[in-house]
């Protein structure tokens, strides 16, 4: 186990379940769908379960949290508003939280490969975050 790595990896998959609650949180009034809501509320919880766990281990290693990067914040936030003022149906909101669960497990999967010292504990939460954002994107793929 190469303890920098498990830190490392443990601070990007902090910076991404953040950002993927940030991303619910700007959506989800736009939602009419009771069915749509409550599928991010509950990704939106296992998300923020993920994060308690991650600042847990980060503790433990003595590092810091890591929030998500100023530029990726921006750039959701720009590339949100601007679709949803052109459509504010729910397709148009499934079809932004699909692009962000692709860039989500892309970098994810990324992070696995970059950090293979980390140790097993943290290389299975990077796995529990891929997963849940698999899943979310699987279930925006009906209201797309």
């Amino acid at each position: 186990m190469n303890e920098s790595d498990t830190i490392k990896l443990l601070r990007e998959c902090d910076a991404g379940a953040k950002m993927a609650v940030s991303s619910i949180d700007e959506v989800m009034e736009k939602v009419s769908g009771p069915g749509m809501k409550q599928v991010l509320q509950e990704s939106r919880e296992h998300h923020e379960k993920l994060e308690n766990e991650i600042h847990s281990l980060l503790k433990n290693y003595g590092s810091p949290e890591k929030e998500p990067a100023a530029m990726a914040k921006g750039m959701s936030w720009i590339k949100t508003n601007v679709k949803m003022s052109m459509d504010d149906s729910d397709a148009t909101v499934a079809d932004l939280i699909t692009d962000g669960c692709n860039m989500g497990t892309k970098s994810l999967n990324r992070y696995l490969n970059q950090y293979r010292g980390a140790d097993h504990a943290s290389r299975e939460i990077c796995g529990r975050l891929i997963s849940i954002e698999e899943k979310l994107c699987q279930k925006m793929k009906s209201y797309l």
